[in-house]
């Protein structure tokens, strides 16, 4: 059975565990006035995995793109290519 914030007309406020589809005014444990019903949002629990956002990652995931990062920075580049328009060969002279 779900439980009920309820709020007197003196102000006094209580919780009763009440059957789904009962009366929204009950009267007050302290005083005896109407106390009304009162909207409260509902506790919310998240027991699933997913919810955060370290959840779901794997341990070797998260090392290996550390180390690669890494790595990359270390390294040396490769030489530049040599282009086909820079031949080390003589230019050819017409004879005469």
């Amino acid at each position: 059975m779900p439980r009920y914030d309820f709020r007197c007309e003196a102000g006094h406020t209580f919780e009763i565990q009440l059957p789904f589809g009962s009366a929204s005014v009950q009267p007050c444990e302290r005083c005896g006035k109407p106390a009304q019903r009162q909207m409260v949002a509902p506790t919310v629990v998240f027991k699933a995995g997913g919810f955060y956002k370290t959840s779901g990652r794997s341990e070797s995931r998260s090392l290996s793109s550390d180390s690669s990062s890494s790595s990359d920075s270390k390294s040396t580049p490769p030489p530049p290519a040599e282009s086909p328009s820079t031949s080390h060969t003589a230019p050819s002279t017409p004879e005469s």
